[in-house]
């Protein structure tokens, strides 16, 4: 969909960084769910992706009420302009701004990034300024001298021009979006600061959704990336362990840095639970501005899976989700090797898609064939979930992150119990929240990160006994139509669009 003067005015501009409508999975579902529910409102986006070519294909249809999509690619972004001009004189207190907020060591003042962020929405720092000029070098510089003792001055270079150069690319590509009376960004990072500039434009309402904690996943993320060229050096500040180096503690600087310019500048802040509500707030956000707003899902449109469940307790367990490492489907498979020993005629599905991470795939299918469960774990790809979970026992979650994961409430929806990694909201979810809550009982079981023995204990456990899996599959039924219902999160998020938009 591209850009047209004539486009209307939209009610919500949805701020979306590798999510939808590029790639399935809980966040992205949970995107078209929104727009499908309040169909009265009017939708643009702004998706922002990494590599070009990962994103070919659009996974989800574009409904009606989504009036335009624009797309932006940070991998564009150090490409130098195709002007042949000579640079102009950029402004050195400005990139020096952008530096110091960004990767000075010491914790910048609210101000400085109040004074950043106007001069990148005003134009008056640019792409170029940072590319092609030479204050841009004599700053950048400066900061190696002073602050890096560690990487070499090229890792450094590149390191900084990696973070800088798209947020100033996506300045630049925001001006091409239509006005929305209010701005909806779907988590901190690029998204959320991409939110703060066009705030700062369009003097608008501005949301922010988080549904994991943007700067924790990164952290993972960063501490098993192989990308990242280091020296051996030690940390700085002690914001990473030591040995773990200085290119990562930059990356994470600057990922904490965007991530509290987001919450300062949001009106807004909704977390799919508590815990990671305080965590938000531990990170820099206003309490007063947080809120609660959990998951939910359309039941009635989950009574055909449920009827399709056939009688007792099929013996299959199977994991629904993206096959990538924050997923931890190598504890899946440990944990099913125990499973098929103690219980031959159990077998395991890993059903999700494979393309996001190829090594990973590669890595888990070498881990099954070695453990000797060819022909008794499949790998199954995308399947649509209604046709899968009514088929299986156990609904097995050994992710090492989540928030609130939407596939738990949908396996209740189905009338299958769950087997879940102790993250996010997941004992809560499980286990119960308010007393009022837990009256209701365990929907299944809650073990450690990255523990295959646990899981199997528990799989075995709610497999072999009807009476245990019987009690956990009423509890999850019960919950999931008391307390987490679509009606009541729409009517929610419409409140809260309602007094945005009137507000503005």
């Amino acid at each position: 969909m591209s850009h047209s003067d004539d486009t209307p005015l939209t009610d919500i501009c949805l701020l979306l960084e590798g999510t939808w409508p590029y790639v399935r999975g809980g966040v992205s579902s949970w995107i078209h769910q929104m727009i499908l529910g309040l169909p009265d409102l009017t939708f643009s986006v702004m998706f922002i992706g990494g590599q070009r070519e990962a994103y070919a294909e659009r996974r989800y249809g574009i409904p009606a009420n989504v009036l335009h999509i624009e797309e932006v690619f940070l991998e564009d972004a150090t490409h130098l302009s195709e002007s042949r001009a000579a640079p102009r004189a950029a402004d050195e207190q400005q990139l020096s701004d952008l530096y110091r907020f960004l990767h000075h060591p010491e914790q910048p003042a609210v101000e400085l990034g109040e004074r950043l962020l106007a001069s990148i929405a005003q134009s008056q720092l640019t792409l170029d300024d940072v590319l092609r000029s030479r204050a841009s070098w004599a700053t950048l510089s400066e900061g190696y001298r002073e602050h890096c003792a560690d990487p070499s001055f090229v890792n450094y270079f590149w390191t900084l021009r990696s973070m800088q150069s798209p947020l100033l690319m996506l300045a630049e590509a925001s001006r091409r979006m239509p006005r929305a009376r209010v701005l909806h960004a779907i988590s901190t990072g690029y998204a959320g600061m991409l939110g703060c500039i066009l705030k700062q434009r369009w003097n608008c309402a501005y949301l922010l959704s988080e549904h994991g904690i943007y700067t924790k996943e990164r952290k993972i993320d960063l501490a098993q990336a192989s990308w990242i060229a280091e020296s051996s050096g030690q940390a700085l500040n002690g914001s990473l362990d030591a040995g773990s180096g200085y290119i990562r503690t930059l990356w994470v600087r600057f990922f904490e840095r965007i991530g509290q310019l987001t919450y300062n500048s949001a009106d807004q802040i909704i977390a799919l639970y508590d815990g990671n509500r305080q965590r938000q707030i531990k990170d820099g956000a206003d309490p007063a501005r947080t809120q609660v707003i959990p998951n939910g899902i359309d039941l009635p449109q989950w009574s055909a899976a449920l009827e399709a469940r056939a009688p007792g307790i099929a013996p299959v367990v199977g994991l629904i989700g993206r096959v990538v490492p924050i997923k931890d489907v190598k504890t899946f498979l440990r944990a099913m090797r125990g499973v098929i020993s103690a219980m031959p005629e159990a077998e395991g599905w890993i059903v999700g898609p494979e393309e996001e991470d190829p090594e990973y795939v590669s890595e888990c299918r070498s881990l099954m064939a070695s453990l000797g469960l060819e022909g008794k774990v499949h790998f199954l790809g995308f399947q649509r979930i209604q046709d899968i979970l009514p088929q299986l026992g156990l609904m097995v979650l050994t992710s090492i992150s989540e928030a609130q994961p939407l596939v738990i409430l949908e396996a209740w929806a189905a009338g299958t119990p769950v087997v879940s990694s102790d993250v996010g909201s997941c004992r809560e979810l499980i286990e119960g929240g308010s007393a009022e809550d837990r009256d209701l009982g365990s929907a299944g079981k809650v073990v450690a990160i990255a523990d295959p023995q646990a899981t199997c204990a528990a799989i075995l456990e709610l497999l072999r006994s009807p009476a245990s899996w019987q009690a956990a599959q009423a509890s999850g039924l019960l919950r999931v139509t008391r307390y987490y219902t679509e009606a009541l999160m729409l009517k929610r998020y419409r409140e809260l669009y309602q007094t945005a938009m009137e507000n503005c």
